[in-house]
């Protein structure tokens, strides 16, 4: 795949180890849901390392008070793809637990390949904030290209995309539609079968994350 300074591609033994378990077919559907909550707080820590609106605070300790950064009240807004992208919410409040979260509904057509918007819900004055938005897999990259535009086309300017497992395909198309947009990937994989479906995976994560099929 072709290198782009908008994406970043983890490489780390304990995400790595995680992403084993997490592609098992045995894995229960309590572990999945766990894998992915903790896999998505290691991104944030990482995903959020720079660009994150700060303000300076005077903090008394027990020998004397000094000035400490810290980050701004209000300033980040979680937006997860539904549904499956629901399951990574949980891992960023870990950081961030007043953080808003925004809903994106999209489906994927399934002759098509193409997404559908069906949903969108976001809180007040997100257009000033930074912006998580969330999917753990990023197959073709239409759902993320199509959620990117509906928040560009309500004011968002600052956009971060996380998924944990990504295809070639998907993150070039997103890295090439939003070059302003960082991509965090945890894992990138082969490539699509036929049917768009990631290989080698981890099957559908909305089915796994909520026990349907």
């Amino acid at each position: 795949m072709k290198q782009y300074d908008n994406v970043t591609i983890f490489d780390h033994p304990l995400v790595n180890h995680k992403i084993a378990i997490l592609r098992d077919e045995k894995t229960s559907m309590k572990e999945f849901r766990e894998l992915i909550e903790e896999i998505t707080t290691l991104m944030t820590f990482e995903c959020l390392k720079e660009g994150v609106p700060t303000t300076e605070k005077q903090v008394k300790t027990p020998l004397e008070t000094c000035t400490q950064q810290v980050v701004k009240d209000n300033a980040i807004v979680i937006v997860p793809i539904l549904r499956a992208g629901l399951g990574m919410v949980n891992g960023v409040h870990v950081l961030f637990p007043s953080a808003r979260v925004g809903h994106i509904g999209m489906y994927r057509n399934e002759e098509t390949l193409q997404p559908c918007e069906y949903y969108c819900k976001l809180p007040d004055g997100i257009e000033d904030k930074l912006v998580l938005l969330v999917d753990p897999m990023l197959a073709t990259g239409g759902s993320a290209c199509d959620a990117i535009d509906s928040l560009k086309q309500r004011g968002c300017k600052d956009i971060k995309f996380m998924a944990v497992i990504g295809a070639p395909e998907g993150v070039s198309k997103v890295a090439e539609a939003h070059p302003d947009v960082h991509i965090f990937v945890s894992t990138l994989d082969r490539c699509l079968n036929e049917n768009g479906y990631i290989l080698p995976g981890l099957g559908d994560a909305g089915d796994r994350l909520f026990g349907t099929k």
